[in-house]
């Protein structure tokens, strides 16, 4: 009887190991801009990014297409821009199988003003701080509509939704600091590390103040000779005030992921070793 039953084990762990053909990886999400899915030369552009920069199987890549409808109902109530369907691009793509860490690679001949490392400060803001992600256009964009389709690809591989509030912070802080980059013509990682620094500081003092977060990033301005306006300083404190308040829904979202990612950063799913040890303890049980 033993015998048999470790036959019929060893018959499902090979089932498990033998491809389907038809089956995906749930830890990899791509979401393409509409109007790069539109047309088949844009994709095959973002795709061969993909393969090339990711090293991953297309075929076995989940997808999802963000449409201006998505991007507006957040851009529009932060800087009241409105896109049309022939102007969503960004394309991203999400791979949770290397989440030591995150990381965000971005295309810096075709993504113009978003930057890794500020996307990495928004996502963290949103509490997200596992996965390698992809950023890619097949023109040139700003990649601000990304980080739609990056907090939904998070969404799908983890199938926990991101609270609105939290998407509309770090979105808030994405269309800020990509506002100054355009207007102000400073570094972007040189504001992403102001963005950055000042968080840090409000987070562990766990200020709210509005007039003190303006104090806060005036002295950093000061100490490191950063040249932005009294009007961008206001921006940035706004929307650094309101990543403050909404931690109460970020640490919400956290604790609903925390079952997904393990506590070693590996990501959820199927792990041929912890299916071999459950064989093993099973028949040691019988």
């Amino acid at each position: 009887m033993k015998k048999i039953t470790i036959a019929i084990l060893a018959l499902i762990l090979m089932g498990l190991l033998i491809p389907t053909g038809f089956a995906t990886d749930s830890n990899l999400v791509i979401t393409y801009g509409e109007t790069t899915y539109a047309h088949n030369d844009y994709k095959s552009v973002v795709d061969a990014f993909f393969v090339n920069n990711a090293n991953v199987d297309l075929n076995n890549v989940n997808s999802k297409v963000i449409t201006a409808d998505q991007v507006n109902q957040v851009s529009s109530g932060v800087t009241g821009k409105s896109y049309s369907s022939n102007q969503i691009f960004s394309s991203a793509l999400l791979d949770l199988n290397d989440n030591d860490n995150l990381e965000v690679s971005v295309d810096r001949s075709k993504i113009t003003t978003i930057t890794g490392q500020m996307y990495i400060s928004a996502l963290k803001s949103a509490g997200i701080t596992s996965g390698h992600v992809y950023v890619t256009s097949p023109v040139t964009a700003t990649g601000e509509s990304a980080l739609a389709g990056i907090m939904n690809a998070y969404e799908e591989a983890t199938d926990v939704e991101i609270p609105e509030s939290v998407k509309e912070a770090a979105n808030d802080e994405i269309y800020t600091q990509a506002e100054i980059v355009e207007n102000s013509g400073v570094d972007a990682n040189e504001l992403s590390d102001l963005v950055n620094q000042v968080k840090e500081e409000v987070s562990k003092d766990n200020v709210t103040d509005h007039d003190t977060i303006v104090n806060i990033i005036n002295n950093y301005v000061q100490n490191n000779n950063i040249n932005i306006t009294n009007v961008d300083i206001e921006n940035l404190a706004t929307t650094i005030e309101e990543v403050q308040n909404v931690q109460g829904d970020v640490n919400y979202y956290k604790d609903q992921v925390s079952g997904f990612l393990n506590d070693d950063g590996s990501a959820g799913g199927f792990s041929l070793d912890g299916l071999l040890n459950w064989i093993k303890s099973f028949v040691n049980g019988i």
